[in-house]
């Protein structure tokens, strides 16, 4: 599992879920491309941020189930929305950090312009320690 920090000289994003920092262990580390509101067996994309966060948490989990890890093992995420509105990365974070429950990993939001496809807000890539 990843060490944790935050060190006192860096602000404490702790409190919000995340760490400024985590450290690996010298051991297999799996890359899971961007997860975004697509379903295995298709379908619509549905429209809310809402929607689309659920399914990409869900692919996310898939991803983590594949690997036998767990949210303790994320060492990093980055979060790339299409609208960076505090209303909008609130209820997207507010699902992730449940998803987490409490993981920590080293977290990047990046706003950009476009996804993949035009329908898309959101899109979650991770770093993931594997056991040994």
């Amino acid at each position: 599992m990843p060490e944790r920090m935050n060190p006192p000289s860096m602000p404490n994003t702790g409190k919000v879920g995340y760490s400024q920092i985590s450290i690996a262990d010298a051991s297999r580390l799996a890359f899971v491309s961007g997860q975004v509101a697509w379903r295995a067996e298709g379908g619509a994309v549905p429209e809310s941020i809402e929607g689309q966060t659920d399914i990409v948490i869900e692919n996310l989990q898939g991803a983590l189930n594949a690997l036998a890890a767990a949210t303790r093992d994320i060492v990093q995420m980055r979060l790339y929305m299409t609208d960076v509105q505090t209303d909008v990365q609130a209820v997207a974070m507010g699902k992730l950090m449940a998803f987490l429950d409490g993981a920590q990993p080293s977290l990047t939001g990046i706003g950009v312009a476009a996804l993949a496809t035009p329908e898309l807000l959101i899109e979650v890539e991770m770093v993931v320690q594997l056991a040994t």
